[in-house]
């Protein structure tokens, strides 16, 4: 896909086919958020590939909106530092949200759907991931393609209007 239609593509996925994302696409996704913008290049995240289904299903228990993690193709894990004052963890939520956003568009560049997840329990995130103390498991991002229907420019967009979000010099 051109970037623009990517980008006019990319929505939450959160049922998957079978079939296995391959490795290669994986590798270009995972690159994407290594590449991504990040304040004083920080670069603070660190990315667990999972593509074992005992783990995903395990992984999916970290919070009760990340069902869909258990029937993806792949799960990346975005672990981060535990931030060590305000200033800090407002960078970290900047820079790891653009590292997602541009594994995102990344995936649908590539037909591949995505979907986020918070994380609630720690404990158990590091159980199935293996993180070191000083670290958390700040989002999942689910990875496949989509059951329902190949990911395609979307028309009808559910967004608010572009003049209404727009201000141009001022409010």
């Amino acid at each position: 896909m051109e970037t623009w239609d990517a980008l006019r593509a990319r929505r939450n996925v959160r049922q998957f086919t079978e079939q296995p994302v391959p490795d290669e696409a994986l590798d270009r996704i995972l690159d994407a958020g290594r590449r991504a913008p990040s304040a004083g290049n920080w670069q603070p995240w660190d990315f667990v590939l999972v593509t074992d289904r005992a783990q995903l299903v395990e992984l999916a228990k970290v919070w009760q909106g990340a069902r869909h993690v258990a029937g993806a193709a792949a799960a990346i894990g975005i672990v981060a530092p535990e931030p060590q004052d305000e200033r800090q963890s407002s960078l970290l939520q900047y820079d790891l949200g653009q590292a997602t956003y541009a594994m995102t568009v990344a995936a649908a560049d590539l037909g591949v759907g995505t979907g986020h997840a918070a994380v609630a329990d720690q404990d158990q995130a590091r159980a199935v991931l293996g993180f070191p103390d000083g670290r958390f498991l700040a989002y999942v991002l689910s990875v496949g393609y989509p059951a329902d229907k190949p990911l395609a420019v979307i028309e009808r967009l559910n967004r608010r209007p572009f003049g209404e979000v727009v201000h141009r010099g001022r409010w």
